[in-house]
This record gives structure tokens, sequence and C-alpha cells, in this order.
């Protein structure tokens, strides 16, 4: 299950249903039973009344919170599950990506009853989670095998040079020069769609072709790292979920050991600087804050969250969740950078769940937390003051 909060809060279900509460009375509004043919995975609230929806059928669907009986539209493009939405509230263009390795444009501007225009703007295997910075300024794209992508200075308006960008497999080697070294892809039968296998720690840096030709840092350009791991710099790890600082300081990576036997919080810093060389992306990530979790549920991605201020995580531990914050006071994140990277501090642990609890989000509008555990239940947790 995923959350998204406005007005309402809505639920992705793992058969084909979304169900609606008001988050205030957890009283339950609505189900739209047959959202979807198959899995819902995640919900997107484009503005005060319009969401969209994405699921294993390989479709997007566009809704009005006005008149929930039928879809505004059903978007076809994905060959494979989609499992991610984003949107750019400047240019209204819609960015889902799925496990057919795509990431497309939509463009919501010119919707109607059979769809919206699309493009295909980027292709990588083992894609796992895709997601905008606040300023959308940049993509972040992760990978079961250990790639963390980063496209700078993005441009959602321009067509990209797909094939000219490196083909991402499973890494097999220690070599960091070392990209396309084959290995095994496909989704694990033990209900986690994503593949383990092995990476190194070290951080890469990747231009297309034409950019290199020209000489300079163009827009979309892109970056890959590995970004490190507590106890795994020789072992690889899966990037299974991925969200970022609601100001853009940081991003959020919950990643799990290739033999499923670890599963890590950890958070990094945005390192803006001059660039390497001419070409090279300015960015690069740095380790700030981790913490080991639970690792039950194996092969099931757990959904983790910022809260709307950006001082306090929330991840799903177990049976239950924990708030996590950067220090025992709760500060910025920029006021509590450690020089080595340090453990996250718990804050509170909330235990309502019978079964292992898969995702959680904050309220954007009210105190108030939610988690879905697998067995589809939902609780609300709201301070006492």
């Amino acid at each position: 299950v995923s959350f998204a909060f406005r007005s309402v809060l809505t639920v992705a279900c793992e058969q084909t249903e979304v169900l609606l509460f008001d988050p205030i009375s957890s009283k339950h509004i609505k189900t739209l039973s047959e959202a979807h043919e198959d899995c819902v995975n995640n919900i997107r609230f484009l503005d005060n009344r319009l969401f969209a929806t994405c699921s294993d059928d390989t479709t997007i669907a566009l809704w009005d919170l006005r008149k929930l009986n039928t879809k505004v539209c059903t978007l076809h493009g994905h060959t494979s599950w989609v499992k991610n939405i984003e949107y750019d509230t400047n240019t209204r263009l819609l960015v889902t990506s799925g496990f057919d390795g795509n990431v497309i444009i939509w463009d919501t501007n010119r919707c109607t009853e059979d769809g919206c225009p699309h493009k295909k703007f980027f292709h990588t295997r083992f894609l796992m989670r895709m997601r905008l910075t606040p300023d959308c300024s940049k993509m972040l794209i992760s990978t079961s095998s250990g790639y963390l992508l980063i496209l700078h200075d993005l441009d959602l308006t321009k067509s990209l040079e797909v094939g000219s960008y490196p083909i991402l497999r499973a890494r097999r080697t220690t070599s960091s020069s070392d990209l396309t070294t084959s290995g095994s892809s496909g989704p694990r039968v033990s209900g986690s769609p994503c593949h383990h296998s092995d990476s190194n720690s070290s951080s890469e840096k990747h231009m297309s072709r034409a950019s290199q030709r020209e000489g300079v840092s163009p827009r979309n350009s892109l970056e890959v790292l590995t970004p490190e791991v507590p106890g795994e710099r020789d072992r690889g790890n899966c990037i299974t979920s991925l969200q970022l600082h609601p100001k853009g300081w940081a991003t959020l990576l919950r990643c799990s050991s290739n033999t499923d036997d670890q599963e890590w919080t950890c958070v990094y810093e945005f390192q803006e600087g001059a660039p390497v060389r001419p070409v090279s992306p300015r960015c690069s990530l740095r380790l700030t804050h981790y913490i080991e979790e639970a690792n039950v549920g194996r092969g099931y991605i757990k959904e983790l969250c910022f809260s709307p201020d950006g001082r306090m995580i929330s991840s799903p531990h177990g049976y239950g969740i924990r708030l996590l914050g950067f220090d025992k006071q709760c500060s910025e994140l920029i006021d509590c950078l450690p020089k080595e990277a340090s453990p996250l501090r718990v804050i509170r642990s909330l235990y309502s769940h019978n079964d292992v609890v898969l995702t959680t989000k904050f309220s954007p509008t009210h105190c108030q937390i939610a988690s879905g555990c697998l067995s589809g239940r939902v609780s609300l947790y709201q301070p006492k003051f």
C-alpha cells in the first residue's frame, strides 16, 4: 500500500482497489473497487482535486475527487508494472517509471478522454524508483543493482538520446570502470519485484557521448553513483526505496544487501561543488546518517518518508514504525551535519499492526502519520497535546 494526503487520505491496495478516508475522523469515504485491473502501486495528487494512480496492469489513471464514478482518462505507454508517479507543477508534466526500465513524460495540459500525449524520456535496466527534487532541477533513479542515477539541470521538455547512456547491469566485478558486465534480471519470486545483485561502493560519473563532444555540462547530464552503505563495502545492495528531503538537501534510501540478510536506512547530503572535469556533473552524495533496520518481511519493499519539515523520518520497522531524527532534538539536517556518518536517533517507536509494515506517510497538512501493513490494515497516529 501507499498513501497520499490532501483533503482525503488515499490508500493504494495490493488488489485492484483505491480506498478513500477522512484523515481527521478516520471514516471510510469511498472505495474505488476496480480502479485498475491489477495491484495499485502509487497515488500522486496533482492539485487539490486531481490525482493519478498507477498499477501492475501497466496503466496510469487520472481521477477527479468531484466525480469518482469514472476515470478522467487512462494512460497507456508502459509495457510492465508502473511503480512511481511524479509531477512537475510548473510545466504540468506527469512523470512515471516502471519495471520496463522506462521513464515516461505525459503532457497533462493536453489531456483528453483518450489519454495524454507522451514520450519516453529515459531508460535503464533494473529501474526501481524515480523521484524529482522539489524544484524539479534533478531526477534521481535507483536500481536493484545498487546504482543511483542523477540527471542534473533537468529539462523534461528535452528529448534525450537514450541510446547514448550506458546500459547499467548487475555488477560482478570490483572494477570501478565496469558498468556493462552482464547479470541476471527479472522479478524475485519471493514477493519482491527487485533483483539483488553485486555492486561496489565507488562513485562514478558518466556523460553522454554528445555531451563529451561539446565539452560542457549540458541539461540532463547524467551522474552514476554507487552510494556507500554501512556494512556493505564488499557486498552489493538493492536500493528498494528512494525519497527526497522536502527542501532538496538530501536523499533518503532504504537498502538491502544482495544476500537479503541486512537492511539499512541511509541519508545522503547533496554535495555541490566545482566540476572535477569540464564535462562532469556538479554534484555527488555524502552519507551523513544511517540506521540498521529489522530486516523482517524479506523480499518486500518498505517505503519510508520525511516529515513535511524534513526534521524527522518515519520508517517501517517490523510490525510498526520508528520515528527517526538526526539528533535527539529533531534538529534540521543542515544544523547537525556530522564530519563522519553518524547513526540516526530513534525518537519514538509505534507498534499497532499484526503483520509486517510496508509503508508509512506523514500528512502534509495535519499533525498525523499513517502506516499500512502486508495484511491490509491501515493505522493513523496523532500526537496527544
